[in-house]
């Protein structure tokens, strides 16, 4: 596969991945309960498309344990702050991947990546310039978690860039439903609720992630993190039109400080190409 190929792939799975807020927001179930029955929705549907190999290497299981963080801290998030506040505030990602890569993978960021990071945090700032209330503080306290683990999970998967990164999604499903189960079956799903856990399972995480682990092998972690930015330009706009949820100001203006970095940091490599050196 040729690097073009895989970042089409990035692409495509942010879309999908785009459509967790809105779909979250529908589901009227407790955040780890939600988490939970999404991950065991996902777990028959990954299988029906590969038989798993499990070396239970360090990266294998951290990459696991890492989804799990992820799954949990973003139902979380999205549920108690705004759609908005959780996917772009997770979207920090890029400034633990970069430090910690250094590393874990001997990829050491360029100096373009290092200033994306510093306006990236700047960004991050902002959001907490709002009037919260203390369960909007909580939700982004929890979103800043879920960049971590989704840095992380990044991590771990490109570590796998020589094997399959799709059993550490595999086994990451497996642990969050497991560990969601005493939310589970506190409360069972309405009809209205099954029909969105569904799609949460296959089109939201199932399928995003079965093209994630496939292109994950043929970029680099910061492009893994740093080129989807559909999904934090996406998120935000289902949330607005099919649920009438408008972020604070400050929030939008960290959102288009932290999209701008990123995705100049995303475009920059093709426009030197474009522009000799």
């Amino acid at each position: 596969m040729t690097r073009r190929h895989a970042l089409i792939l990035l692409l495509l799975t942010a879309f999908f991945w785009s459509l967790g807020g809105l779909m979250i927001k529908k589901v009227d179930l407790h955040p780890l309960a939600i988490a939970g029955f999404r991950s065991a929705i996902a777990v028959p549907f990954l299988l029906a498309f590969r038989r798993p190999r499990f070396t239970w290497s360090i990266p294998q299981i951290g990459g696991a344990c890492a989804y799990a963080g992820n799954m949990f801290s973003f139902v979380a998030a999205t549920k108690l702050t705004t759609a908005a506040n959780a996917i772009l505030i997770q979207y920090t990602a890029p400034v633990y991947v970069a430090i910690f890569g250094i590393w874990f993978l001997k990829e050491r960021p360029q100096r373009i990546d290092w200033a994306v990071i510093a306006i990236t945090l700047a960004g991050l700032v902002l959001f907490f310039l709002d009037e919260l209330s203390l369960s909007g503080m909580t939700g982004n306290l929890l979103a800043i978690v879920a960049g971590l683990t989704f840095a992380w999970m990044i991590l771990c998967l490109r570590k796998q860039k020589d094997g399959s990164a799709l059993e550490s999604v595999l086994l990451g499903n497996l642990l969050t439903a497991l560990c969601a189960i005493p939310f589970m079956v506190q409360q069972w799903p309405t009809s209205s609720d099954w029909q969105w856990l569904v799609l949460l399972g296959t089109v939201q995480t199932g399928l995003p992630y079965l093209l994630y682990t496939v292109a994950i092998r043929h970029v680099t972690a910061i492009e893994g993190v740093l080129v989807p930015v559909v999904e934090p330009l996406m998120n935000p706009l289902w949330a607005l039109l099919f649920l009438g949820e408008v972020p604070g100001p400050w929030a939008m203006i960290g959102g288009v400080v932290i999209l701008s970095a990123v995705t100049f940091r995303a475009a920059a490599p093709q426009w030197k190409k474009r522009n000799g050196p």
